[in-house]
C-alpha cells in the first residue's frame, strides 16, 4: 500500500509504509524507543507528523509494526533452533551463541530492540515488547518441558537471563567474542543441570 502524501503545490510524494517501518526499525534498534521522537522519524522518512499518525496512528503504534517487522525478520529463529532431534541443552546453547552473533552483528544496532523496549517508559510500546518477549519464553519454556518438565521454569528464567546480558553488554559496546565466551559458559551450565 502506498499513501500519497500532500506537499503543498505540486506533485503529492509517495510514501511507502512498509520501507517507513524499516527506516523507523533501525532507529529504534539504535537509540531505543523513548530516545526517539515523532520529529526524528518524520525527518528520517521526510514527511510531516499528520501523515505518519495518518499511517500508523502514533508512534506507539508505528513501533507496535517496528516490532513486528522485527520479529518477522531479525529475532533469534528459535523455531530453527529448537529441534525435537537434538539434546535440549545443545539445542539452548545454539539459541545462546546465536543471539551473541545477531547482537553484535551490527555496531549502531547492537543488541536485542524486543528486550530493550521491555523498559520503555511509554506503557503501549512496553507491552508490545514485552508480548514479544512472553511469547519467546513461553516457545522455549515449552521446548524445555517436553524432555524436562521439572527443569522448564528454572531453565527458561536462566536463558531469558543470559539473553538479556548479552544485549545489554552488546549495547555498551562489548565484542563478539567477549559474547560468545558468556554463551560457551552459560552453554556448559546448561548441560551440567540439563545432564543431557
Amino acid at each position: 500500500m502506498t499513501i500519497k502524501i500532500s506537499r503543498g503545490r505540486g506533485r503529492p510524494r509517495r510514501f511507502d509504509p512498509e520501507q517507513a517501518v524499516a527506516t523507523a526499525q533501525r532507529l529504534f534498534h539504535a537509540q531505543g524507543y523513548d530516545a526517539v521522537s515523532v520529529a526524528d522519524v518524520t525527518d528520517a522518512l521526510g514527511i510531516n507528523p499528520p501523515s505518519l499518525y495518518a499511517a500508523f496512528g502514533n508512534k506507539a503504534g508505528l513501533y507496535a509494526r517496528v516490532l513486528n517487522r522485527y520479529n518477522s525478520t531479525n529475532a533469534i529463529p528459535l523455531r530453527d533452533l529448537l529441534r525435537p532431534d537434538r539434546p535440549v541443552a545443545e539445542c539452548l546453547a545454539s539459541v545462546l551463541e546465536e543471539a551473541a552473533r545477531h547482537y553484535a552483528a551490527d555496531p549502531v544496532t547492537s543488541g536485542c530492540m524486543v528486550l530493550e523496549g521491555t523498559r520503555s517508559n511509554d506503557a503501549d510500546a512496553r507491552d508490545a515488547a514485552c508480548a514479544l518477549q512472553a511469547a519467546a519464553e513461553s516457545m522455549i519454556r515449552n521446548y524445555v518441558a517436553s524432555r524436562h518438565p521439572e527443569e522448564a521454569e528454572r531453565v527458561t528464567d536462566f536463558v531469558a537471563t543470559i539473553m538479556a546480558g548479552l544485549s545489554t553488554k552488546a549495547r555498551n559496546g562489548q565484542d563478539l567474542d567477549r559474547l560468545l565466551a558468556i554463551a560457551d559458559i552459560a552453554s556448559m551450565a546448561l548441560a551440567e543441570a540439563l545432564g543431557d
